[in-house]
């Protein structure tokens, strides 16, 4: 009981500085719509809003991410003539 696991976890930091600090410049592996860039935003809600949004994210099937990336998508469209 006293090992610890040889397994990587979610947030596990590579052994080496150097590959740890390189690990950014490697392309995102959730890329799928082929946009290699993501900018993370950060909002205040209530705690009432926040479970309800995780409990529809969770009977739909699919992560709180991605539910509000699509509902923000289908929100704000590209506008024409904008560049991308």
């Amino acid at each position: 009981m006293s090992e610890r696991s040889q397994r990587r976890g979610f947030a596990a930091r590579p052994s080496n500085p150097d590959a740890w600090i390189k690990a950014a410049d490697a392309p995102a592996a959730r890329a799928a719509d082929g946009e290699a860039f993501t900018a993370r935003m950060t909002i205040d809600v209530t705690p009432d809003l926040r479970g309800r949004i995780k409990i529809a994210a969770f009977r739909r099937g699919v992560t709180v991410a991605d539910m509000l990336r699509d509902l923000l998508a289908r929100e704000f469209p590209p506008i024409e003539g904008d560049p991308s």
